[in-house]
């Protein structure tokens, strides 16, 4: 079985985040969504809202479920056996931070890291974008899946 974990603050989850969770899905068994917790950042965005968020994006998808966890990614992959942490790659910037990451994950576990390149469609979303349009009161909903943009419509 092929246990993979995409880790993220997911502040909020965007359509690139959808769409790297949507292509890996033939790719493994179970895709565990990890929230990571870090008491130093700032969110703009609850814990239960952002995992709401993403509960609700894929809520008809039984491979997926989503958790949050503190401390080291490869710590937490060995707690729930997963075998490979997954990654999106929008730029050459990217690869070469997660490639570092990647690198030092391996060196101190063996958990393999899976990269998939974003759709050309979604390459340009990040997470601090989409807050920055919302921080600034701009329509980000073409940006987010409907879990997200529906909650904003209510706030």
């Amino acid at each position: 079985m092929k246990k993979a974990v995409f880790p993220g603050s997911f502040d909020p989850i965007t359509l690139g985040h959808v769409d790297i969770i949507s292509r890996s899905l033939p790719l493994f068994d179970e895709i565990v969504i990890a929230i990571g917790i870090n008491a130093k950042k700032k969110y703009m965005f609850s814990i239960d809202e952002r995992k709401r968020f993403i509960q609700n994006a894929f809520f008809a998808e039984q491979k997926i479920t989503v958790e949050t966890y503190t401390g080291l990614t490869v710590d937490y992959c060995k707690t729930i056996n997963a075998d490979f942490i997954l990654r999106g790659l929008r730029n050459p910037a990217d690869f070469e931070f997660e490639k570092a990451i990647a690198q030092t994950n391996r060196k101190l576990s063996g958990i393999e890291t899976v990269f998939l390149l974003t759709s050309a469609e979604t390459s340009f979303i990040s997470s601090s974008i989409v807050r920055d349009v919302i921080k600034n009161g701009g329509d980000a909903s073409i940006l987010l899946p409907k879990s997200v943009s529906d909650f904003l419509i209510k706030k």
